[in-house]
């Protein structure tokens, strides 16, 4: 699987490392993944998501049914 966020759709970025003597060879700076099972009530069922940490605390505060909500109208299958 890609390592993309399900819910912020965050992704690898490229940047540059700069050494002590300003020489800048190219990196990528990887999303914070993490695969997560949550208990969606609704549904009395166990989903599991790759969600970024900044996801994480986005289903914390709004509520896991309210995510799904918007990833199923998105078109994501959960």
């Amino acid at each position: 699987m890609a390592r993309v966020c399900q819910v912020t759709g965050k992704k690898p970025m490229v940047g540059h490392s700069v050494s002590h003597s300003n020489i800048k060879t190219k990196r990528r700076f990887l999303p914070n993944l993490q695969s997560k099972r949550f208990f969606f009530v609704e549904e009395d069922r166990w989903i599991t998501l790759k969600v970024s940490g900044e996801a994480i605390r986005t289903i914390n505060k709004n509520g896991l049914a309210a995510v799904v909500k918007q990833l199923r109208a998105k078109g994501e299958k959960v």
